[in-house]
């Protein structure tokens, strides 16, 4: 008896070796199976590497997520590999670029050569990829082998978008040879239009302010995809660096992707900005969002955390359907590069693709003499494991150095004599990005690292007039990082999850008490749910009750002073200086003018005491060889969470 086994068999058969998708297996005549593959956030990790605490990692890096990348290739006949933004700006060879070695016409940015390397089809802007000024951006792009695309910032708004000079391409519409199941080939067009939040024109105003505006998501993709359809377009897969938010499409929205996925004609939609992974748990219950299908509004979609953690996968089964292709089955799907344990160790799930790597080693290693280089140095440790909990040193040497500053700045102005005030968030303080995400600098030399570590982000710095009243306000906006909790309560969680730390202002130059037991006047967006809530007390300046009329300089970032975070005294009109220093340059030239600093934080807030009353919070483990020296609230270890959290108890 003959047995004759087909190519389909065989693959279909094997699939456990090659690990071929069943879609491919499955595929018929007029059938292909396509695969979209996408990164985002990549935020210039490239090596598996923290400059900041200069040592390998298993958890970032597109040389790792590249080997996910060419798996992925090779378990299917079709593929788009595809970039969703923030790929300019992120960690400290991100700046060594553009403040140390910077870009020339012609030179070639290292995170472009990687993507380069790895064969991307397309990608989109990021807000972060204006952090460093269009002149940057426009050299780092022209040395891309792929189009990059982006709808919404246009340099001269016509009367609709389709009027628009746009900064870049708004869309591309690619010619491509499917394959289908019967080995048959087939002309396709792929339409890829992409989308940045609008809020850039207030993040980056000092580079884009005069220069670019930006339209609305929604708006801009509801008229440029019909148009996209008319050229021929036969799926359009949408690049939206924004969010997964509210389902419903409110004008100038940051996290539009719901409804951006409700766009008639959008086929598929990659995801980015939050920094998250779609599909997982983190969406359960949000609003046009099918977690288990991978869907939003019934579309495909994925959102492939942040800085290589994961490559985002959607799977499409395409059918031909006449002239057109219609979309018949679909999945969604994040690899991960790398898993954590129950020990709390990680195992990295696959190794770096060499070629990747190859491909920026001269400018990692310039990177790692940039970020060695001693600017000075600290007679204390710097840390940030209880910043959530107490007034901290590493804000507190942020604010000295703001307060520094802008003194110097407002000599011979309008407003010399004023008095200044500074407001510092905690930028690592663990949260999504796990329990190893804090600030750590031992007593010794202060090095450019250490200061990034310090100061994640290349802002500006910025100082704001405002009154008392909009003082309290603005920590009455930042007291949101808490939970409210009864008194008498015990083991209370104390952090609100939704709440990003890099919102928590402290403000130096006065002191205050929280009040847990008040609810929060503001809600996560910054809108007014409790206006008889003061969780704020005792607010004072020099020892005296604040006057609420009295005006004050706050020194800040262009991020806050625009409106980042929706304070009250900070949305653009309030700006009183624009300074040309990042501030983690301000920094330091701080520590160049002190020699050696002294961070001790000078207990400027606490919580107002509540007896018999306890709460829990997350912190790094490495937090233990520092917890004694916390004096301004009692602390006590109460063990580990699954994730690799050390659990304390706050008595209150």
């Amino acid at each position: 008896m003959s047995f004759t086994l087909s190519r389909r068999s065989f693959l279909a058969s094997t699939a456990g070796f090659i690990a071929l998708h069943p879609f491919s297996a499955r595929a018929q005549a007029n059938q292909v199976h396509l695969r979209l593959m996408e990164t985002t956030d990549l935020h210039v990790h490239v090596f598996p590497y923290d400059y900041y605490s200069d040592q390998p990692v298993d958890t970032v890096g597109l040389a790792r997520t590249a080997s996910i990348i060419e798996n992925t290739r090779a378990e299917s006949t079709n593929s788009l590999l595809l970039d969703n933004g923030d790929f300019l700006q992120g960690n400290p060879m991100g700046d060594y670029i553009a403040y140390e070695r910077g870009m020339k016409e012609g030179d070639m940015h290292p995170v472009i050569a990687a993507m380069n390397t790895l064969g991307f089809d397309a990608s989109t802007l990021g807000n972060h990829e204006f952090n460093y000024g269009l002149d940057f951006l426009t050299k780092s792009l022209a040395g891309a082998n792929y189009p990059v695309v982006s709808a919404n910032v246009v340099k001269t708004m016509g009367a609709t978008p389709l009027d628009d000079d746009t900064l870049i391409p708004p869309y591309i519409i690619i010619d491509r040879e499917l394959t289908d199941g019967a080995g048959e080939k087939h002309a396709i067009k792929i339409g890829l239009i992409g989308f940045v939040p609008p809020q850039i024109m207030n993040w980056d105003r000092q580079h884009l302010d005069g220069k670019v505006q930006t339209r609305d998501i929604v708006a801009t993709a509801q008229a440029y995809v019909p148009q996209m359809k008319e050229q021929g377009a036969q799926i359009i897969i949408a690049l939206s660096h924004s969010g997964i938010g509210a389902a419903t499409a409110t004008d100038g929205m940051e996290n539009a992707s719901i409804p951006l996925a409700g766009v008639e004609g959008i086929d598929a939609v990659m995801t980015g900005h939050s920094h998250l992974v779609f599909p997982s748990s983190s969406y359960d219950g949000f609003d046009g969002v099918d977690v288990a299908a991978g869907t939003l509004m019934g579309k495909p979609a994925v959102m492939g955390g942040f800085w290589g953690s994961h490559m985002g996968l959607i799977d499409l089964m395409l059918e031909r359907d006449g002239s057109d292709w219609k979309i018949v089955s679909h999945t969604s799907e994040a690899r991960p590069i790398s898993q954590r344990n129950e020990d709390r160790s990680i195992t990295a799930l696959v190794e770096s693709d060499q070629k990747v790597l190859d491909a920026v080693q001269q400018e990692h290693d310039e990177t790692l003499e940039y970020v060695r280089r001693a600017v000075g140095q600290t007679d204390a440790p710097l840390y940030s494991y209880f910043a959530l909990v107490a007034d901290d040193p590493s804000v507190q040497i942020v604010s000295n150095a703001q307060t520094w500053y802008i003194k110097k700045m407002m000599q011979g102005t309008e407003n010399e004599g004023l008095p200044i005030l500074s407001a510092a968030a905690p930028f690592k303080a663990g949260g999504r990005q796990g329990p190893e995400y804090y600030t750590d600098v031992p007593k010794g030399d202060v090095a450019i690292k250490n200061v990034a570590d310090l100061y994640l982000y290349p802002n500006t710095v910025r100082a704001v007039k405002i009154t008392g009243a909009q003082v309290k306000d603005w920590l009455e906006r930042s007291a949101g990082m808490f939970n409210q909790i009864a008194e008498g309560a015990q083991d209370a969680p104390l952090l609100n999850a939704e709440f990003p730390s890099y919102n928590f202002d402290v403000i130096d130059g006065v002191t205050y008490q929280i009040d847990l037991s008040q609810p929060s006047k503001f809600d996560r967006e910054g809108a007014v749910v409790a206006a008889d809530a003061n969780r704020i007390i005792d607010l004072k300046f020099n020892g005296e009750p604040i006057d609420p009329t009295a005006e004050f300089i706050v020194a800040t970032n262009n991020y806050r002073a625009s409106g980042g975070g929706s304070f009250p005294g900070a949305d653009g009109s309030t700006i009183v200086f624009e300074g040309p220093d990042t501030n983690r340059d301000v920094i330091v030239r701080y520590i160049v003018d002190q020699g050696t600093i002294s961070p001790n934080a000078d207990a400027n807030w606490s919580f107002k005491p509540m007896p018999g009353t306890t709460a829990m919070f997350e912190t790094g483990p490495k937090a233990a060889a520092y917890a004694e020296t916390i004096e301004s609230v009692a602390l006590e270890p109460a063990g580990n969470t699954p994730e690799g959290f050390a659990l304390y108890r706050m008595i209150l």
